[in-house]
């Protein structure tokens, strides 16, 4: 199941997704949002979920 959460862009950003789904690269701004959203948690996931842990071990 999906939670739905709202996000506020600035409008160049906005038009920009628009174009990416426009190209066919993505089936939907949702879908592209997605994706990016993918992207940025494979990239610092890790390094994110380390440095809550070793914050979590100082209390």
């Amino acid at each position: 199941m999906m939670n739905r959460i709202t996000v506020r862009l600035p409008r160049q950003q906005i038009v920009l997704l628009e174009k990416l789904v426009e190209s066919g690269q993505f089936p939907s701004v949702s879908e592209t949002v997605r994706y990016a959203v993918r992207d940025l948690l494979e990239r610092q996931g890790d390094r994110v979920m380390r440095e809550s842990d070793l914050i979590s071990v100082k209390f």
